[in-house]
């Protein structure tokens, strides 16, 4: 087994089939679906089922996933310790992200971080819950996540660094009729056209709260992906709830915007694995301990 037949696996797995992970390898689909065999041979299992025109990961090949992935970290991680010796970083830190951290902390993190290794690309990949993080951890897809969550995850095996707490906060257009006075209190949404992502997250708990208050709060639309509340908000569908952290981007973005009177808190924290970080990881680490928390409606 060497370190090219387990990337070749990874592309498979990754690209979702032997096709579009030879064009990704840039390498003729014939030669990659021998060295799959060749690696099938070598441990005695299969690693994916064909079905079709198409493939299926076994349970072997599941099961090999994170190992894989965890020795081509290393690999990599042993490649910029020598790069790290000579005084300069370069390469890319991984980390995977829910989406309100996303949008802040993620984007001052990143913005010192290439001020400080402007040769580290940081690539930062989407996750939804704060499981969902932690699992990528210990695959060994990423290296770092950033999570919000009520209370900062633990997990046998994981660093947490606290960062911030943010608040909520109620956004809406201009034009669209708003609750007068701040800090908006759950009461205050009566008849207010809101716009709610589904029941789980802690920005549909404060609307789902007031609804069991007895306060009638209308659902105008129910979303799934952050990413199309505030171009919702803009066409005036409703308003919003929403973490502070985006209170920068709904201001550039010419909304109103309002305290939320309710003890509903996001932690936002940095998870890593209980292991050696590359030197790169490291470095991006340094920049979250050295984060201070931001009041974004200052």
């Amino acid at each position: 087994m060497d370190t090219r037949q387990l990337e070749y696996f990874l592309a498979v797995v990754d690209h979702d089939g032997f096709g579009r992970a030879a064009q990704a390898l840039h390498l003729a689909q014939p030669s990659l679906s021998q060295a799959i065999a060749g690696l099938e041979r070598e441990l005695g299992v299969r690693l994916f089922h064909r079905v079709g025109r198409g493939v299926v990961i076994s349970n072997a090949g599941s099961e090999l996933v994170g190992p894989a992935r965890q020795v081509l970290r290393d690999l990599r991680a042993a490649r910029a310790t020598v790069d790290s010796v000579k005084g300069v970083l370069r390469g890319r830190v991984e980390l995977a992200t829910m989406p309100s951290p996303g949008i802040e902390p993620l984007g001052a993190l990143t913005a010192e971080f290439a001020r400080r290794h402007p040769g580290v690309v940081v690539g930062a990949d989407a996750a939804f819950t704060s499981d969902e993080v932690v699992q990528l951890l210990k695959q060994g897809a990423c290296e770092l996540g950033l999570v919000g969550a009520p209370e900062p995850p633990r997990a046998p095996g994981i660093d947490v660094l606290p960062l911030e707490e943010q608040g909520f906060v109620l956004v809406g257009a201009p034009e669209h009729e708003f609750p007068a006075g701040e800090p908006v209190r759950p009461a205050d949404l009566a008849d207010v056209r809101v716009i709610a992502s589904p029941p789980g997250s802690l920005m549909r708990g404060i609307v789902d709260d007031a609804l069991a208050a007895g306060v009638p709060v209308r659902i105008a639309a129910e979303v799934a992906h952050r990413t199309s509340i505030l171009p919702l908000v803009l066409q005036g569908v409703g308003l919003a709830v929403l973490p502070a952290a985006w209170v920068p981007l709904a201001r550039r973005s010419g909304l109103r915007l309002a305290r939320i009177e309710h003890p509903a808190r996001l932690h936002v924290a940095l998870l890593s694995r209980a292991a050696p970080l590359t030197p790169i990881a490291e470095a991006f680490r340094a920049v979250a301990g050295a984060h201070r928390a931001v009041d974004y409606l200052s």
